[in-house]
């Protein structure tokens, strides 16, 4: 194959993948709704999303700013040239970096610094498999962090909901459900789970993980595993999670199960966890390299209506800085289009805070927890995509930002723990659940780019200093010590183990 031809292929890969869901992805998300027709919260936040979808495939930019960890699955004939096809894939991830489709997220876990080309060990992740006919093919899967953390192995029996499972079929039913139930709007629901039962701990995950490949129409040519898989699907939905754990309908859009041999000793269940922004595709390439066929179509959305702005109907709009007044008067489930200036700052910004540093530009501020692609140009920073991150890992430094710079709000996505909480009550603070991975969405409600700070930490862990117009929000834990995500986790784990106990 010839290098420039196949990086180039590999780069169109990337390009489509991170900016457009997969067909069958779309239509499972989106199946038997009007857009824009429900006004509840959940139903707002898949209106956000299906908005989002449609100016990222637009524009070509990243669905979402967590532009994940690349998987690659690469299929090559007997004999084929790894090393040729590996310096390719680097050079494509590189170069999609360089462009502003990737953010840089590959970091040395031993020094904590940032490559800022998504290139170290194991980044990209490429896996081989060989075959004896001529073609070659390459699928991408990108997922990332929250969704990622919110991936689970369970070893059977297990107690789950109260009640002992043993090694069997309804024993992987309930590790599913569980795992469901326990993603919320941290992994950003709607979502998909790929599953793998038997093997061992490293072989069970990568199964797991493969399964997202497959097609989410097909059916499992095991009988008792295609029975299973419409089970957990019916019974996801009864859980009433909904898009961002606000309650409706999608909660698991597809769930895809297979399977290895194991040991006497073991039995293991993994389930990996996909959120809505379901970024997979694949190529067949010619004998030069060049795209051949697509393995997968992009999902087109057949609604002829969409939202302006920023998609934020029915919410009301909240101008920035926020008084101690406006604070003590909205209450959870609120939807709120916020104006005004907030700061990014994600796990490096926390930690740095918390061991006694000073950002005296937070004090009476609005945090954001987000790590967004941004662009440098001529007269400043043109932001790509700034969607929110996962505030739970935040939990350990946040409730002392927020009593020694008096936050009036943070927001974030997937809500926080009680110390959060107890701070909000306790300091006058609000948590506002920005939609997870809506990055286009919010790329736009930002006017404009004022500056950044702690750019040393690297571009997605800075300060940036943000005017933003209409932002929407929905209040999920508020200045009266009311949490709408213990509530929701609650009612939930409820109906689950009514579920397991029928």
């Amino acid at each position: 194959m010839q290098f420039e031809v196949l990086k180039k292929s590999i780069f169109s890969l990337i390009e489509r993948n991170t900016a457009h869901l997969p067909e069958d992805a779309g239509a499972a998300l989106f199946r038997g709704r009007d857009h824009g027709s429900d006004a509840s919260a959940g139903g707002a936040a898949l209106n956000i999303i299906r908005e989002n979808c449609r100016r990222a495939a637009e524009r070509t930019r990243p669905l979402c700013q967590d532009t994940g960890h690349l998987f690659f699955l690469i299929t090559l004939p007997e004999g084929g040239d790894t090393a040729g096809m590996t310096a390719a894939v680097e050079a494509a991830v590189a170069r999609a970096t360089e462009t502003g489709l990737l953010r840089s997220n590959s970091v040395d876990p031993v020094s904590g610094g940032n490559s800022g080309n998504n290139l170290g060990p194991g980044t990209p992740d490429i896996h081989y498999e060989f075959h004896a006919s001529p073609g070659t093919e390459v699928r991408l899967l990108q997922k990332g962090g929250g969704c990622e953390n919110m991936t689970a192995q369970y070893t059977l029996p297990a107690r789950i909901g109260g009640r002992l499972f043993g090694r069997d079929l309804d024993g992987v039913h309930a590790c599913v459900l569980d795992a469901v139930n326990r993603a919320q709007g941290k992994g950003c629901s709607p979502g998909f789970a790929g599953v793998c039962i038997g093997g061992d701990r490293a072989s069970g995950l990568l199964e797991a993980k493969k399964q997202f490949f497959l097609p989410l129409d097909r059916i499992n040519p095991v009988p008792e595993l295609a029975v299973l898989e419409r089970r957990i699907l019916t019974d996801a939905e009864a859980l009433n999670i909904g898009p961002m754990g606000f309650g409706g309908r999608p909660t698991l859009a597809g769930c895809t199960i297979g399977f290895r041999n194991r040991i006497p000793a073991s039995y293991f269940v993994s389930v990996a966890y996909m959120c809505w922004a379901y970024r997979r595709s694949g190529v067949r390439l010619d004998r030069d390299g060049a795209i051949d066929r697509w393995l997968c179509d992009a999902w087109t959305d057949p609604a002829t209506v969409h939202e302006t702005g920023s998609g934020a109907a029915g919410f009301t709009s909240v101008s920035l800085p926020l008084s101690d007044t406006d604070v003590h008067t909205v209450r959870i489930g609120d939807m709120l289009a916020v104006s005004g200036r907030i700061f990014t700052g994600r796990d490096a910004v926390h930690k740095y805070l918390y061991e006694g540093n000073c950002l005296d530009c937070l004090r009476g501020g609005v945090l954001y927890h987000c790590g967004p692609i941004m662009r440098r140009a001529a007269g400043g920073w043109t932001p790509l995509a700034a969607g929110p991150t996962t505030s739970m890992r935040e939990e350990p430094y946040l409730p002392d930002n927020i009593r020694t710079y008096g936050l009036k709000a943070v927001i974030g996505k997937g809500g926080m723990g009680p110390e959060t909480l107890r701070a909000c009550r306790e300091e006058g603070c609000l948590y506002l659940h920005a939609v997870g991975g809506a990055a286009q969405v919010y790329a736009d409600c930002i006017s404009a780019v004022h500056s950044v700070r702690l750019e040393e930490f690297g571009l997605p862990e800075a300060v940036w200093e943000l005017e933003v117009k209409d932002f929407p929000v929905i209040v999920t834990m508020d200045a009266q010590g009311n949490s709408l995500h213990d509530a929701a986790l609650e009612r939930s784990t409820a109906i689950l183990k009514e579920l397991l106990d029928s």
